[in-house]
């Protein structure tokens, strides 16, 4: 597995083809939680052919440095997923920046999971991967995802009006972002 980070309660990790049964349990029970915050999803969500084909497109897109899409899992159950962070848009000279989106199970929320998940892959992108900017952006309604982002150190660049496409309904997003302060330029 190229990337399997381990925190205290957590493993974060890439998923493998026989976490597709796990991926569908997470997104079947949480999907009326996530709802109102994301994208309305692709044709075949829900379906195992699809998950396949996914986890083998999240492995191709980063061996190519395109995306690192990483399933939450407990350290007690590690079998069973309960959240995603997915860094994306992955972009390199002049800018070393990506995007961050992340959800994590209705029953786990309040337990400072996300928190101790995205502290550890964020350094895993700013140290190992060697990134100098995450992006990311939350509705304003979604104080929770805004508190998370202030915790981890994410300060507020402005506000994007009908910014990204929720449900059908073009929403507005706080714009926020986190440099890393030990980026050194190497090859590019």
């Amino acid at each position: 597995m190229p990337v399997a980070l381990e925190t205290p309660r957590l493993i974060v990790r890439l998923a493998c083809q026989k976490d597709v049964p796990q991926i569908l349990q997470y997104l079947r029970d949480n999907d009326a939680f996530h709802h109102p915050f994301t994208p309305l999803p692709p044709e075949g969500w829900l379906t195992r052919d699809f998950w396949r084909g996914q986890v083998a497109r999240n492995f191709k897109h980063y061996q190519q440095g395109q995306a690192l899409r990483l399933f939450l899992f407990d350290r007690q159950s590690p079998g069973v997923v309960i959240g995603m962070a997915n860094f994306t848009q992955f972009m390199g000279y002049p800018f070393y920046a990506c995007n961050l989106g992340y959800g994590l199970a209705e029953k786990k929320q309040g337990q400072g999971l996300m928190q101790e998940a995205l502290q550890a892959a964020i350094d895993h992108v700013f140290c190992t991967m060697n990134y100098h900017r995450i992006q990311a952006s939350y509705m304003p309604r979604n104080q929770r995802s805004g508190n998370l982002l202030k915790r981890l150190g994410f300060v507020i660049e402005g506000e994007a009006k009908n910014y990204l496409l929720i449900n059908g309904v073009w929403e507005d997003h706080i714009l926020v972002s986190l440099t890393n302060p030990h980026w050194q330029l190497k090859d590019h």
